[in-house]
């Protein structure tokens, strides 16, 4: 039944993102399938009822001082070529930060320089008073696969406080659907998405007023994932978020940090959809000088070129291929004999399915570049 749901719950996320991002749905949208996601919101929202949902509170600590981190001429270079340089950054208390690039670009070199875990190649980074910092991504190593997932959490302790509030172990696993015999079996064992669930059961139960979540998305079903987000929304402390999912980012940061290739990385108002409105156009039109009207050469949108237009029409299957990619890799991992496997396929496939959300959104962005030049 939990594997049915979890598939159910793939080919939710799956409907709900084919309604928003349009590039397929420009093409191929269709009542039918509208429909048809309207009835699988309406499962989902009757299974919720009928089986309970996360119940989640972010465990808070005091308030930082004002001023965060503080970064300037920040620069660091990799492999002979620049990640980033010359970045400026000013972090505020409450300010929700988004980080968006390519894979390899830099993205986690940049927060662990900023948490002070890297030592820059230029500039320096300075940070505020009083600040209780709890990393997501560290916490993915911390997870002991022998272990139980009521030992990850407990640490030796039958209880966990959280703003305040004593709680018995077993009932804060609960909260995030892990029944008391779920609670009972190994790390190993587990699906991507529960190991998901479990990370974040450890960072809530951590006091934090900033939080850096890196990638914190994956393998997450779409309760959770709502979960997190209107948590987030009401956090009151600082966030740093690494992340690909578009609406995701659209939903909670209030500014967005964008790695633009050569080493620049420049800061946008807003989420990712804010970042695309905002950003500087692919071909900026010739300047004409004061007094001279522009020719019709000139003022005329700039046409697609024969390569453009085929790219175009190629877009839309290369994404439909990752996603049928994607959606075999996460029927995998949400086998629990999946991770009875080799460590090297484990690898392997974890690898590769943590690659393709970033593939994904570099098809989206060159669909929409391709999009804003001129009508086929």
């Amino acid at each position: 039944e939990e594997r049915r749901h979890a598939v159910f719950d793939k080919k939710l996320a799956q409907e709900e993102a084919w309604l928003r991002q349009g590039v397929k749905a420009r093409r191929t949208r269709n009542e039918g399938r509208v429909r048809e996601l309207r009835k699988l919101r309406a499962e989902r929202a009757a299974r919720r009822e009928a089986g309970g949902s996360v119940r989640a509170v972010l465990q808070e600590a005091g308030r930082s001082g004002s001023k965060v981190l503080t970064a300037g001429n920040l620069g660091r270079a990799w492999g002979g070529r620049w990640l980033f340089r010359g970045l400026d950054a000013d972090i505020r208390r409450g300010d929700k930060i988004g980080i968006l690039g390519p894979n390899g670009c830099g993205k986690s070199t940049l927060i662990r320089v900023l948490l002070g875990q890297e030592t820059p190649d230029e500039g320096a980074v300075e940070h505020g008073t009083r600040l209780d910092i709890a990393y997501f991504d560290q916490l993915r190593a911390a997870l002991d696969e022998d272990r139980t997932v009521f030992d990850n959490v407990a640490d030796g302790n039958e209880f966990v406080t959280v703003n305040g509030r004593r709680k018995h172990v077993i009932g804060y696993l609960e909260d995030f659907l892990f029944t008391p015999d779920r609670s009972r079996c190994p790390v190993r064992v587990l699906s991507g998405g529960e190991r998901s669930r479990l990370l974040l059961a450890k960072l809530f139960a951590r006091p934090s007023n900033v939080l850096v979540l890196d990638e914190p998305t994956n393998d997450l079903d779409v309760e959770t994932l709502e979960l997190i987000e209107s948590l987030l929304v009401d956090y009151a402390g600082t966030l740093l978020l690494v992340s690909h999912d578009r609406q995701f980012l659209n939903e909670v940061v209030t500014s967005t940090l964008v790695f633009e290739g050569e080493g620049e990385v420049r800061e946008y108002p807003g989420g990712y959809d804010d970042w695309l409105a905002q950003r500087k156009p692919v071909e900026a039109a010739p300047a004409v000088s004061a007094g001279e009207s522009p020719s019709a050469e000139t003022s005329r949108p700039r046409k697609w070129s024969n390569r453009e237009r085929k790219e175009w029409k190629e877009i839309p299957g290369r994404i439909e291929a990752l996603e049928a990619e994607q959606e075999i890799l996460h029927g995998r991992m949400a086998d629990p004999d999946f991770y009875r496997g080799s460590p090297d396929e484990i690898q392997s496939v974890t690898r590769r399915a943590a690659e393709i959300p970033g593939e994904l959104e570099t098809l989206f962005a060159r669909w929409a570049e391709l999009e804003s030049l001129s009508s086929p």
